[in-house]
Parts: C-alpha cells; sequence; structure tokens
C-alpha cells in the first residue's frame, strides 16, 4: 500500500541531501546509506538522464526513504516526476504555470526564491513553504534573518553553497524548516560505491541538525 505525500517538506528532515545520479543501479545502495545515516528526504535533481529511473527505483526498493525531484522546471517533468514515484518537488525558480502544474500534483513543493518579490509573490498566491537559493550567494543568513521579521509566515529550506561548517548557523534561523545540501556525498566516495562513507556523512549531518537545534 502507498503512503500518502507527506503533508511539508520542510518537517521531513532538518537536511536534505541532494543527489545528482549519474548510473540509476547506484540509486538504491546510495539512499539506503542515507536513510540509514538518518536523513530519509532524498531530493534527487533532474541534472542527468538516470534521475527519473533512479527515483523510481528508490520510490519501490528503499523502505523509509522519501524520494523528491529537484530541477522541476517545466510542467512536463512535474508530470514525469509523479509517474516516477516521487513524493515532492523542488525547483530553482518559477513562473505561474510551473506552480500550477507543481499545486495539481498532490504533492508538496518548494518553488525556488531568492528575492524579497518573489517571496511576496509566492505568498500572495497562498504558497508559505519556499526554496531559497542560491542560498549563500543570494545572501546567506543574514539575508534571511532579515526577512523573519515583515514575512514570518514565510518558511525556507535554503541550498545552494550550504556545508557541515553553515548547516548549524541556517538551521539555527526562526524561518528556516530545513537546508539542502550534498557535502554527504562526495564525488569519490559515490564514484567508488562507498555506501559505509556515505552512510557515516549522512548520520554526522544528522547530529549536526539536532545541534543546531538545540543551540
Amino acid at each position: 500500500m502507498v503512503s500518502p505525500p507527506p503533508s511539508s517538506v520542510l518537517d521531513l528532515a532538518p537536511v536534505v541531501p541532494v543527489v545528482v545520479v549519474e548510473d540509476a543501479a547506484d540509486a538504491v545502495p546510495l539512499a539506503r546509506a542515507l536513510v540509514a545515516g538518518g536523513l530519509p528526504a532524498i531530493e534527487v535533481t533532474l541534472r542527468t538522464p538516470a534521475a527519473p529511473d533512479a527515483i523510481r527505483a528508490v520510490a519501490d526498493g528503499v523502505p523509509g526513504a522519501v524520494v523528491g525531484a529537484g530541477t522541476v522546471i517545466t510542467p512536463g517533468q512535474v508530470a514525469d516526476c509523479v509517474a516516477a514515484g516521487a513524493r515532492f518537488l523542488v525547483s530553482p525558480g518559477w513562473t505561474d504555470a510551473l506552480l500550477e502544474a507543481m499545486r495539481a500534483s498532490g504533492l508538496p513543493f518548494l518553488p525556488g526564491v531568492s528575492t524579497t518579490t518573489e517571496v511576496v509573490a509566492l505568498l500572495e498566491r497562498g504558497v508559505r513553504e519556499m526554496k531559497f537559493f542560491p542560498a549563500q550567494a543570494a545572501g546567506g543568513t543574514a539575508y534571511l534573518r532579515s526577512l523573519a521579521g515583515p514575512l514570518p509566515q514565510a518558511r525556507f529550506c535554503p541550498t545552494g553553497g550550504i556545508g557541515p561548517a553553515s548547516a548549524p548557523d541556517y538551521l539555527a534561523l526562526p524561518n528556516v524548516g530545513c537546508v539542502g545540501g550534498s557535502w554527504m556525498l562526495p564525488p569519490d566516495a559515490v564514484a567508488a560505491r562507498d555506501w559505509a562513507r556515505v552512510e557515516r556523512l549522512a548520520r554526522e549531518a544528522a547530529r549536526l541538525s539536532a545541534g543546531a537545534r538545540c543551540r
């Protein structure tokens, strides 16, 4: 029996791994390592031809994983990701057409923003949960902190340039629900299929997020 999609992307896990899959055969062991390390929410980006098959494989073969699709930029991709079994959708930016397709999918989604105007425009359309991208280049924690006062109803998943050193500062902000990053997936570890190392780094990331919440 397929469980319903989550009600919110931001509440799935404090750290969401952003995954680029070159070989769909790696998707299941990679996802198992992340879940075992305490990071069940996994964003597979649509940057490679293997991505749809990777999403399908994780959705079908990794109990405990909540697999989503990232870098979704067209309504057609929304439909393809839903068919593949994605449980949430993430975009680097948004248009009205893309926003309506994501809304119509029935899945939770995070449209990307990097300016106050974009945030206000989404709030006007009834969207309160957003991806802040590219986080470091767009102003980082200082920018997000400045939004919390005038726009407290907006919540964010900052992604882009975030690592283990900066993640706690983001997670300590009142308007940040989670962060996205790929530091627990070093290219050399993935290329070597060193899933034990990925699991260890995922576990460290999960502990890091817990520590940030308790500061």
